[in-house]
């Protein structure tokens, strides 16, 4: 039997030497490795196109160099791994956002991401997870997640959890995740489903004693990053708040906030002070394309023209006092449990059976109110979002002039109502229509 035939394999000898060179000091630094040669290089893991020890040697030195975390590095990989990715048809995935999108303040009814590159060592309770589905039942969600690397229940550990009846995720794909969202308002991006080639070098990372360039991708790497409008991504160090603000804006992000807590946790803390970098878009006076938001091409322009907002960054911090909560020690919401207990916590917590101040409960709402805050929602002054909704908008501004407390009074009434569990029970039932049976 013929053996079988590998893809062929590309020396990047010559990026290795010029890193090399970067460590000795044998390099001056205009003539360092760009981001570009770095992404291209990461490009060649994605197609099986580097043997195994390239793979291990490139991750090493870029970490030794602390090149996996500058910004042109992270967003120049960032768009690799996008390009990399099962690609979606936009078009048609942007013709039913414009038509379920639910516009409000100055949320113009585009898709949100809530997610954390890990890694804290805090292993809490799932609340980005959770948070995402509270919050799916004011705005259209893409969460984009995977199993557990470093904590007890990754996101996707969750969902596969529930009981009675789980999603089955990893029919959520490419092909059918347009017509998802004609159903419901969460879709779940698995990580593996989206990025295949990143199997390639799984064995690799799980061989080296560090947290590689991957652990730090998957917020930068939303396989449907042109429709996301507004996001929160929690990162473990601080160093990263402005790193990955900066990266975002790179890739052409034009609303979020990036966040660490005090405790170097990658959410909003309800333990006390989280540091907090903010994008904000403003109107650019210079912009010379269309200006009708009905308009395909509303936001973006001519390549060589100007665009159609700036983006600028913001720093401030927030406590949970901000959101009129109060606050609860990390220890009442760590370490997390496996995800059959998680999963049941979630359930409880979205059919409104726990206290009023159960610490987990505040958790997720604290970080589901910075999703809706920073999403614009919350800006409106009205406010109608359905049964039990008393329409009295809370206009008080905080931290970066902003409406906190607004923010969990709507997280607040999607539990409350039942509506963020009918949206998690629509979900499931659109993942099980998408297999077909």
């Amino acid at each position: 039997m013929a053996a079988q035939q590998e893809n062929p394999t590309v020396s990047i000898s010559p990026l290795l030497s010029k890193l090399l060179k970067q460590s000795t000091g044998d390099i001056k630094s205009h003539d360092w490795a760009t981001a570009d040669e770095i992404a291209a290089a990461i490009t060649l893991i994605f197609t099986n196109e580097l043997d195994s020890d390239h793979r291990a040697s490139l991750l090493t030195i870029l970490h030794a160099l602390k090149r996996d975390r500058e910004t042109l590095v992270l967003a120049k990989c960032g768009q690799a791994m996008r390009k990399a990715a099962a690609q979606v048809d936009q078009k048609a995935l942007r013709k039913i956002i414009r038509s379920r999108g639910r516009k409000e303040g100055s949320y113009r009814g585009g898709c949100c991401d809530l997610v954390g590159t890990g890694g804290d060592g805090w292993s809490t309770f799932n609340v980005s997870t959770t948070a995402s589905i509270v919050a799916s039942s004011l705005l259209l969600i893409s969460k984009h997640g995977n199993r557990a690397s470093s904590s007890t229940s990754g996101s996707a550990d969750l969902l596969q959890a529930i009981r009675p009846r789980a999603p089955v995720i990893e029919a959520v794909n490419a092909e059918v995740l347009p017509s998802v969202y004609e159903k419901c308002n969460y879709a779940f991006l698995f990580a593996p489903t989206f990025h295949p080639g990143m199997r390639h070098v799984a064995a690799t990372r799980k061989k080296l004693p560090f947290r590689t360039l991957f652990n730090l991708l998957g917020p930068l790497a939303n396989p449907i990053e042109g429709n996301i409008e507004a996001r929160i991504v929690g990162v473990p160090q601080h160093e990263l708040g402005l790193t990955f603000a900066e990266a975002l804006k790179e890739n052409k992000a034009r609303k979020g906030m990036v966040v660490c807590g005090d405790e170097l946790l990658d959410e909003i803390s309800c333990a006390g002070r989280t540091r907090c970098w903010r994008l904000v878009e403003r109107p650019n006076p210079a912009f010379r394309g269309p200006r009708d938001e009905e308009d395909e091409d509303f936001t973006t322009s001519d390549e060589e023209g100007e665009p159609r907002t700036i983006v600028d960054i913001e720093h401030f911090a927030l406590e949970p006092s901000d959101f009129g909560l109060q606050p609860h020690p990390l220890s009442d919401v760590s370490p997390g449990k496996l995800p059959k207990e998680n999963a049941a916590k979630l359930i409880q917590l979205l059919r409104n059976e726990l206290p009023r101040d159960d610490p987990i409960l505040d958790f997720v709402l604290l970080n589901t109110a910075a999703l809706f805050v920073i999403a614009g929602i919350c800006d409106a002054d009205t406010s109608d979002m359905g049964h039990g909704d008393d329409g009295k908008v809370i206009q008080g501004t905080g931290p970066g002039g902003l409406r906190w407390k607004e923010g969990i009074r709507r997280a607040r009434w999607a539990v409350e109502s039942g509506q963020a569990l009918a949206s998690l029970e629509r979900y499931i039932e659109a993942s099980h229509a998408a297999t077909g049976q």
